[in-house]
């Protein structure tokens, strides 16, 4: 795994708001795979104790785009996913590994399997499968502060 690489994913991490207030770590980044920690809190929870699908679903999605950033070049963002919650998640922290199962020119295909650790055990608590796309540029609308990402033909 490339060192800089993984310093550049944690630089781009580190400017998602969301991903910081998550408290999601990067541990690994490079050769069509990723992987991503987050640690289990209070706020995370749902009204049953368990670890909410939005927290472990997000934790899919952003694992899937970094497999698919270390493919295909870091200007990329999720197409679709899905995702099956196989049990609920409980314990310590949530890992989300994410390897590239196809790369194309300008899309990836990715899979993501997310477990949650407990005591030093790992049990999968969802997997998930993505398309990440390449965006070919990035272009201001006239009328709004929105962007509009372009992607390739």
């Amino acid at each position: 795994m490339d060192s800089n690489l993984l310093t550049l994913g944690k630089q781009v991490l580190a400017s998602q708001p969301f991903s910081v207030l998550l408290g999601t770590e990067l541990l690994r980044f490079g050769d069509g795979s990723a992987e991503l920690r987050i640690p289990i809190r209070a706020e995370l929870k749902q009204q049953h104790g368990f670890v909410h699908g939005g927290v472990i679903s997000y934790a899919a999605d952003n694992a899937l785009t970094y497999a698919g950033a270390s493919a295909l070049g870091p200007a990329v963002v999720t197409s679709e996913f899905k995702i099956n919650y196989l049990r609920p998640a409980t314990g310590d922290f949530l890992l989300a590994r994410a390897t590239v199962i196809y790369a194309g020119a300008n899309q990836a295909v990715c899979r993501c399997d997310v477990f949650v650790s407990s005591e030093g055990r790992e049990s999968l608590c969802a997997t998930a499968q993505g398309t990440i796309a390449r965006l070919a540029q990035a272009a201001a609308t006239p009328d709004s502060n929105e962007r509009i990402f372009k992607l390739p033909p």
